[in-house]
């Protein structure tokens, strides 16, 4: 589904990924991990499209198609989704509105008819449970006023409504309490299926104890140097992360 060879990039002249190498296939998790500055967050806006990245050598592959050649809203059509660290909020513009703008614009992508409001509104009904989003929330402007924890949760029924084929969560555990964060796992959890798949951006176990990944990635000075399965993240816990600096530091 994604491979990723030999990825650099850089931001106002700054390279920050150094060369990354990933390959994901469709059904599985993965997580990576890393100390602050390592590249996590890059590498989810360079994968998504963000301009004010730019790429300066290696290729990213997604289902046959070469990523880098696509504008942001192309991937999303294609199936590439980004929950972020901090959704922002779009003031004046209702969840309904924002969702089914969205929905449709993938629709006429692949030459569909758009969705009728009535088979639109029952999906989002729908969807909605997946998250234990309530309606009011739904019915108001896209985040605004929403507390932490609203704002993930509405991140993972938009990826619910739009059931991309892979989901790129960047520190989605940021600022959740125990409650809010168990409701969004469950929900990532339940739309996994063998078609997609799911990069977890984290610095804690805490978030795997409840989305549990079959590759855990230590990302560290722009380059992943440690990969394993679910007890690298245990490791992790116990150790933190100066002992893969000084292991990678001292090679």
């Amino acid at each position: 589904m994604l491979k990723v060879k030999g990825l650099h990039a850089q931001i106002n002249g700054k390279e920050i990924l150094k060369g990354i190498n990933l390959e994901i296939k469709p059904g599985e998790v993965h997580a990576i991990m890393g100390p602050n500055g390592s590249g996590k967050s890059t590498l989810s806006m360079v994968l998504a499209g963000n301009p004010a990245y730019e790429v300066t050598e290696g290729t990213v592959e997604f289902n046959g198609k070469d990523l880098l050649s696509m504008p942001p809203e192309v991937r999303s059509h294609e199936g590439l989704f980004l929950g972020f660290q901090y959704p922002v909020e779009i003031p004046g513009v209702s969840m309904v509105n924002f969702m089914r703008a969205a929905v449709n614009a993938k629709r006429e992508y692949f030459h569909q008819p758009p969705m009728s409001a009535t088979d639109f509104l029952k999906m989002m009904r729908e969807k909605r449970a997946v998250v234990e989003l309530d309606n009011k929330l739904a019915s108001r402007s896209v985040n605004e006023g929403f507390s932490g924890g609203e704002k993930k949760r509405n991140e993972i029924f938009q990826m619910a409504v739009l059931e991309p084929r892979l989901s790129i969560l960047d520190e989605t555990d940021s600022g959740l309490d125990v409650d809010a964060l168990r409701v969004v796992a469950e929900g990532v959890n339940k739309l996994k299926n063998d078609n997609n798949a799911t990069i977890v951006i984290t610095h804690y176990q805490r978030l795997l104890d409840y989305i549990r990944p079959e590759f855990i990635h230590i990302l560290y000075k722009g380059r992943i140097v440690k990969s394993g399965g679910p007890e690298l993240a245990l490791e992790i816990e116990n150790r933190g992360y100066d002992w893969i600096k000084e292991e990678v530091d001292n090679q």
